[in-house]
C-alpha cells in the first residue's frame, strides 16, 4: 500500500505487474539517457564556438539524427506492445468475480456460486477503528485466493467507474450498459486496496 513518503510504484502481487515495473524501469533508463544527452550537448553549445565550413550540408548528421529516434521508439514500443496483449489475454479462469460499480460503493457476485452476492461499503470517517484507513477500508472486503487465475467481469449502473486494484497492476472501466473484463494472478497472500479513480 502506498504511504505518505513513498517514491516509487507499490510492491508488486501479482507477475503482471512485475512486468509492469520492468518495463517502467526500461522506459525510465531510456528517458534518463536521453535526458544526460541531450544536456550535456546543451552545456557544450552554451560554452563552445563550433564553427565549420562544412555544417550547411550534413546529411550524415541528418540521417543520424533521424534514425536514432526512430530506434529509441521501436525499443520502447516492442516491449509496451507484449506487455499490452499480456494484459489483454484471458487464460483459463478458476474463479470469475462479477463487480457493479455504484456511487460510493461496489456490489460483488461469485459467479460460479449461487447466491454468493453482497455490497461493499466504504467505512465512515465516523466509524473508523485505530487500524482501519480512511477512505479505502470497507465493510466487506472481496476475498480472492492467490496463485488462482481470476477474471474479474465490470459494469456499472449509473456513472463510469474504474475497478482498480494497483498493486495487481489492474485497473479496468466499469462502463453503464457494458461489460469489461480482465485477469489477474495474486502470487502473495495479502490485504490489498484499491480504489475507484
Amino acid at each position: 500500500m502506498s504511504t505518505w513518503k513513498t517514491l516509487l510504484l507499490q510492491d508488486s502481487s501479482s507477475p503482471l505487474m512485475e512486468q509492469l515495473m520492468f518495463f517502467h524501469d526500461h522506459t525510465l533508463l531510456i528517458l534518463i539517457i536521453i535526458t544526460i544527452l541531450v544536456g550535456q550537448l546543451l552545456i557544450s553549445m552554451i560554452y563552445n564556438k563550433f564553427t565549420h565550413r562544412f555544417l550547411i550540408d550534413g546529411q550524415l548528421i541528418e540521417m543520424v539524427w533521424t534514425i536514432l529516434p526512430a530506434f529509441i521508439l521501436i525499443l520502447i514500443a516492442l516491449p509496451s506492445l507484449r506487455l499490452l496483449y499480456i494484459m489483454d489475454e484471458i487464460y483459463n479462469p478458476l474463479l470469475t468475480v462479477k463487480s457493479i460499480g455504484h456511487q460510493w460503493y461496489w456490489s460483488y457476485e461469485y459467479s460460479d456460486y449461487q447466491n454468493m452476492e453482497f455490497d461493499s461499503y466504504m467505512i465512515p470517517s465516523t466509524d473508523l477503528k485505530s487500524f482501519n484507513f480512511r477512505l479505502l477500508d470497507v465493510n466487506n472486503r472481496l476475498i480472492l485466493p492467490y496463485n488462482t487465475q481470476i477474471r474479474v467481469i465490470t459494469t456499472s449502473l449509473d456513472v463510469i467507474h474504474s475497478w482498480t486494484v494497483p498493486s495487481l497492476g489492474i485497473k479496468i472501466d466499469s462502463t453503464p450498459g457494458r461489460l469489461n473484463q480482465t485477469n489477474f494472478n495474486i502470487n502473495r497472500a495479502g490485504l490489498l486496496f484499491g480504489q475507484c479513480s
